[in-house]
């Protein structure tokens, strides 16, 4: 995609944008601008300027002469925050649909199917390798939205494989993927069962032991230091040095040291990240795949003109696709497939495309 000409309609005649200062801290003036996930440019000094760390649900602030995409929450009384409805330049402020999403897709475009998500519906791994290994190639930032059930599927070593092959630039997860991977690593099962699917004698009780190693560690990266961790996803990312984020949620067990209870400090946590990517992969996780979905922007600038970011989303269940799609993810590709089966044949086209 092209930068836009701003000699033309909308960008040509319209006026400047306009910003009125938020009457308290977290509170926004009335007709506040409403952010989305594409390509928005304001009008501001005479120039178009995109702002920085786009996402949908948010605020353009102006502090300086930087225009900045922030959450409400983190909006300041007095700061300039842009007012205006209009999305089509009429009040300076234009989302810049075509020549992105242009009304039309082309057949090999990285998108969601042009019709609802199906199970039936083939998905290209041979383009979705092509285009994990072009991001690696090209410097990119791929953040990875993953599930238990990943751990539990026997998708545990494909995963490590890609950390270790530097496919992966941040990993977004909950605890629950961290304390079954520890388990793995210790005691060479995923809440009592071992990798053929076969319980173990109180086995029920084994991720506990597991965070209760990890904890007297003092902390995940110790237990690799010590040798109590030597293989796995956990592992891989402490010796690889990628960052990661442990979102903690209601229903934790522990938690391992290093997970952010605070909702909102993790989604600040999740957020530095969201704002780097180039491309994002959701593995079998519902929740948190919709929610890292709201914080990422349609597209990236990390190469210039905006191009669409690139993102895949699989799970075995069709509403779990179909609902990132409804969330505003114009740009995802769904696959409808368990983890394992995913991770298996995802792995062996990009080491294909690796080798090549």
């Amino acid at each position: 995609m092209a930068s836009p000409d701003f000699s033309q309609p909308p960008f040509a005649g319209a006026p400047a944008t306009r910003f009125e200062p938020a009457p308290a801290d977290g509170v926004l003036p009335d007709g506040f601008f409403s952010t989305s996930n594409l390509p928005t440019y304001v009008y501001l000094g005479g120039t178009w300027q995109m702002p920085s760390r786009p996402r949908m649900d948010a605020v353009i602030v102006r502090r300086g002469a930087e225009l900045v995409t922030l959450e409400p929450r983190l909006v300041s009384k007095g700061e300039p925050v842009a007012v205006g409805l209009a999305e089509d330049g009429s009040e300076g402020i234009v989302v810049y649909l075509e020549g992105f999403l242009g009304g039309g897709t082309s057949p090999n475009e990285f998108r969601f199917m042009a019709s609802e998500v199906s199970r039936e519906r083939p998905a290209n791994y041979e383009e979705m390798a092509e285009r994990v290994v072009s991001e690696r190639r090209e410097g990119g930032y791929l953040i990875w939205v993953v599930g238990p059930a990943l751990v539990h599927s026997r998708a545990r070593a494909d995963f490590e494989w890609f950390i270790r092959h530097g496919y992966v630039q941040a990993v977004l997860v909950g605890n629950a993927v961290a304390v079954h991977d520890v388990e793995a690593a210790i005691f060479g099962t995923t809440l009592g069962m071992t990798d053929r699917g076969h319980t173990t004698v109180a086995g029920h009780g084994l991720h506990m032991r597991a965070i209760n190693r990890v904890r007297a560690a003092g902390s995940i990266e110790q237990a690799v230091a010590s040798g109590l961790l030597e293989t796995g996803i956990m592992h891989a990312l402490v010796t690889e040095r990628v960052p990661y984020v442990l979102a903690g949620s209601i229903r934790d067990d522990g938690p391992l040291p290093g997970v952010i209870t605070d909702t909102l400090a993790a989604q600040s946590a999740m957020r530095e990240h969201t704002v780097k990517a180039t491309g994002a992969i959701f593995v079998a996780t519902a929740l948190h795949a919709i929610a890292v979905g709201n914080m990422l922007p349609a597209f990236h600038t990390h190469r210039g003109a905006p191009k669409p970011l690139m993102t895949i989303c699989v799970d075995q269940t069709e509403f779990v696709v179909s609902k990132l799609k409804d969330r505003g993810t114009h740009q995802a590709y769904g696959v409808v497939t368990n983890a394992q089966d995913f991770m298996h044949v995802l792995r062996f086209y990009v080491e294909k495309c690796h080798q090549s």
